[in-house]
């Protein structure tokens, strides 16, 4: 067994006994392996220990990537999310390419995004990204701006609006962590109410993954835990 491959087991040992501690059940809770700025063997590597969700945040390396497995024939059934901040002229690579998108934030992106899928792939999955902390060095949209902005994208022909992603502050004061989960899960609840294709809520991380899952996330984002610390050279 490869080290990654130990490293997915134990992820997700890990998800089933936060599910079984808060009576979930862990088969509602799907593991995203965030394998940007890692190479292509990393996720060939996961993808042959049975992962087939991965998640990027860099448009032009995630499109490369990508681009090069197909080519191979390779890894084909991978489904792609795109989850980092997505610059407008970068938004055509990630429309044609991914299967979704979890960092939707604004009106012009939506309506770039909906644009640009071609129109004989299925439409793309969205999460609108919430800046639950408030702070201004992280993308996302307020929580005043949820429900419009929903709307929009339940109006997109080549859309279909999933949920919502956040990235809670970073911080070892739990506390302060869970009530910014808390008021995540609450605006998941009260938007699967009005839309019935929402079904997720992904929030969670290597380090805070347990009290994600104890707040109902739906989908995890774990990279370090995987494949081991970030690359900042390649980022």
């Amino acid at each position: 067994m490869s080290q990654i491959a130990q490293h997915l087991l134990q992820v997700k040992e890990r998800i089933v006994e936060v599910a079984r501690r808060v009576g979930r059940g862990a088969d509602h809770i799907q593991l995203l392996a965030v394998s940007k700025t890692k190479p292509l063997g990393d996720i060939q590597a996961a993808y042959a220990a049975g992962q087939r969700r991965f998640g990027e945040s860099y448009a032009q390396e995630a499109a490369l990537k990508i681009d090069t497995l197909r080519e191979q024939a390779a890894c084909t059934d991978i489904e792609w999310h795109f989850i980092g901040p997505l610059q407008s002229n970068k938004s055509k690579l990630v429309a044609e390419r991914f299967d979704w998108v979890q960092s939707v934030d604004r009106d012009k992106l939506i309506e770039r995004l909906n644009s640009q899928r071609p129109a004989g792939l299925a439409p793309l999955n969205v999460c609108l990204q919430i800046n639950i902390s408030g702070e201004s060095s992280k993308s996302g949209t307020s929580e005043q701006e949820i429900f419009r902005l929903a709307a929009l994208v339940a109006r997109s022909e080549h859309l279909v609006l999933r949920g919502l992603m956040a990235i809670p502050e970073h911080t070892r004061d739990e506390a302060v962590l869970a009530a910014q989960m808390a008021r995540m899960q609450a605006l998941f609840t009260e938007l699967a109410q009005q839309y019935p294709s929402v079904d997720t809520l992904s929030m969670g991380m290597t380090e805070d993954l347990e009290l994600a899952i104890a707040h109902g996330s739906t989908m995890v984002r774990v990279g370090t835990a995987i494949f081991g610390a970030r690359d900042y050279s390649q980022a």
